[in-house]
C-alpha cells in the first residue's frame, strides 16, 4: 500500500482516540453497577449494529458466518474473550484503575506475538525476543513492587490477545463479527436487564434521565470507533496502524496520571519505563518487517 490517506490517518485517530477517552464515559456511569454497565453495552451495541449491517449490506456475509460451524466456534471463543475483557476493563476504570488497564493494552502487541508462538507454532525473532524478556523485567518488577502481580493489565492484555488471534482466524468482517458476538451475549445481557428492572435492582428509567442518555449511548460508543478503525484499516499501510494503535493506552495514561491522581510512583516509573522500552524495539522492528495487523481496541 501508498503512502497514508489523510482521510484514512482521520480515521484510525479517531478510533484510537476514542478508545482512548474511552475511561471519561465509563467514569460518568460509576454510580452504575459494572456488570449492569456491561449488559448496557452488548443490548445498546445490538440495537445500533445490526441496522447499520443491513445498511452496509453485510447481512449476508453475516448470517454465512453464522451457518458455518467452526466460524461460529471461533466466534463464540472470541465473544467470551472480549466480554472478559470489557469487564474486566470498566472494572477498573470505575474503581481508579487507568493506570493499569493503560498498562495491559501497552503490553498487549507482545502477548499478541506469545499467542502466536503458543497457538499458531509461530518462531519468535531475536529481536522480539529482547522485546518479551524486557516488558517482562517491568512486569516482574513491578509485581515485587507492588506485592502481586498486575492482574488487570495481564488478564486485558491476554483478553485481548485472544480475542484479536480469534477474530484473525474467522473469516468475517470487523461488523458483521461484532453484531454476532454481541448477539451471542444478547439473551444473557438482556436477560440480567430485565431481571434488574423488573426486581428494583437497575439504575435505568428510575427517574435520571440523563444517567438513562449515558446508557443508551453505550451502542454508538461500542460501534463508531470500530467503524472508524475499519475505515482507517482500509486506506493505511498495516505498519502505519501498528504505531497508531498505541494512541490509546497513551490517552489513557495520561487520564489516569493528570486527570484522575492516580499514582505514579518511582516503581512504577521503572516497570513503565522497561515496557515502553520493549515496545519501542518492537515497533522498530515491525516498521522494517511490516506490522502485525492491530485488531480492534476495547
Amino acid at each position: 500500500m501508498g503512502r497514508p490517506s489523510a482521510r484514512g490517518l482521520g480515521y484510525g485517530v479517531a478510533a484510537y482516540g476514542l478508545w482512548g477517552f474511552m475511561p471519561l464515559y465509563l467514569k460518568a456511569l460509576r454510580a452504575v453497577p459494572v456488570l449492569e454497565v456491561l449488559c448496557h453495552r452488548v443490548v445498546w451495541a445490538v440495537v445500533f449494529v445490526l441496522p447499520l449491517v443491513w445498511q452496509q449490506g453485510q447481512l449476508t456475509a453475516l448470517l454465512a458466518a453464522v451457518r458455518r460451524r467452526r466460524t461460529l466456534a471461533i466466534l463464540a471463543t472470541s465473544t467470551l474473550a472480549i466480554a472478559v475483557n470489557w469487564l474486566v476493563y470498566i472494572w477498573a476504570v470505575v474503581h481508579g484503575r487507568v493506570l493499569e488497564a493503560s498498562l495491559g493494552y501497552y503490553i498487549t502487541p507482545l502477548v499478541n506475538v506469545l499467542l502466536g508462538v503458543a497457538i499458531l507454532g509461530e518462531r519468535l525473532d531475536r529481536t522480539v525476543r529482547v522485546a518479551v524478556a524486557c516488558a517482562a523485567v517491568g512486569v516482574g518488577w513491578l509485581t515485587l513492587r507492588v506485592g502481586q502481580p498486575p492482574w488487570i493489565a495481564l488478564t486485558l492484555a491476554t483478553s485481548f490477545g485472544l480475542y484479536g488471534l480469534m477474530r484473525k482466524l474467522a473469516p468475517v468482517g470487523a461488523l458483521a463479527g461484532l453484531a454476532i458476538e454481541t448477539t451471542l451475549l444478547l439473551p444473557f445481557c438482556g436477560g440480567y436487564l430485565a431481571w434488574a428492572i423488573l426486581t428494583g435492582h437497575s439504575s435505568f428509567l428510575v427517574g435520571r434521565p440523563g444517567l438513562d442518555v449515558l446508557l443508551l449511548l453505550a451502542g454508538p460508543v461500542t460501534a463508531i470507533p470500530l467503524l472508524c478503525f475499519a475505515g482507517a484499516a482500509r486506506r493505511l499501510p498495516l505498519t502505519t496502524m501498528g504505531f497508531l494503535q498505541y494512541i490509546s493506552p497513551t490517552l489513557q495514561f495520561l487520564l489516569a496520571v493528570l486527570v484522575y491522581g492516580e499514582t505514579f510512583d518511582l516503581s512504577r516509573t521503572v516497570a513503565f519505563a522497561f515496557i515502553w522500552t520493549a515496545l519501542a524495539v518492537f515497533a522498530v522492528y515491525s516498521a522494517r518487517r511490516g506490522a502485525p495487523e492491530p485488531v480492534t481496541d476495547a
